[in-house]
């Protein structure tokens, strides 16, 4: 990925940290925007760009790691953290919410960028994975109320007969509905089927039943 294809947010506090981040990120080709506090980031617009937070432990506003926490479950990037003043407690929280480093300051040019990098690539993936999952998402609605009653059916484990009668059709009724679960979700085999059902998380209540023919 070229420097270009990405960018990083800092927040800091201090601006003559904020300046010197920026001027090595753009020794290194790299975008950055940087802010003062959590909340001026939060309210500034972002690109649709894969990225990177380097955040310090200590702002004005709020305590970097609390914030961390709070941003964990939305799309925000992966975070780097920056402290004048690191401590092994609050390294292994930043890291168990699911930083990508905990650097203390001073750190190398070396590492901050390896860590950027890292934060990046981890971002890139999560937006892939995110963007398919959208994707099957749609492919989903598109199934008829039939059809996405045939397939945790199907993905059951349940045969052709058994799930026919579950609903109460037809046999080859219910292979033309499995069929075209099958085309609309752009797979080829079951266990294909079962993996995108896990991934969309729809419920299976039934299992195959002994003796099934």
């Amino acid at each position: 990925m070229k420097a270009t294809d990405y960018i990083v947010y800092i927040v800091d506090d201090d601006e003559r940290v904020r300046e010197a981040l920026i001027e090595l990120l753009a020794s290194h080709g790299a975008r950055a925007s940087a802010f003062g506090s959590a909340g001026a980031y939060v309210a500034a617009d972002k690109p649709d760009l894969p990225a990177c937070l380097i955040l310090d432990v200590e702002l004005p506003d709020i305590n970097g790691l609390d914030f961390q926490k709070q941003i964990s479950n939305g799309d925000h990037p992966p975070v780097v953290f920056i402290t004048g003043h690191g401590d092994i407690p609050s390294s292994v929280r930043a890291i168990k919410h699911g930083a990508v480093d905990f650097l203390t300051k001073p750190f190398s040019d070396k590492d901050l960028m390896g860590a950027v990098h890292s934060a990046v690539a981890k971002d890139t993936q999560a937006r892939a994975e995110r963007a398919d999952l959208a994707a099957l998402k749609e492919r989903y609605l598109d199934l008829t109320p039939r059809e996405r009653d045939v397939l945790p059916l199907v993905v059951s484990g349940l045969l052709n007969k058994q799930a026919a009668a579950e609903l109460g059709i037809s046999e080859v009724t219910l292979q033309i509905h499995r069929r075209n679960v099958m085309q609309k979700m752009g797979v080829v085999s079951l266990a294909d089927l079962v993996r995108v059902a896990e991934r969309l998380q729809i419920p299976v209540t039934h299992s195959r039943r002994p003796g099934g023919a």
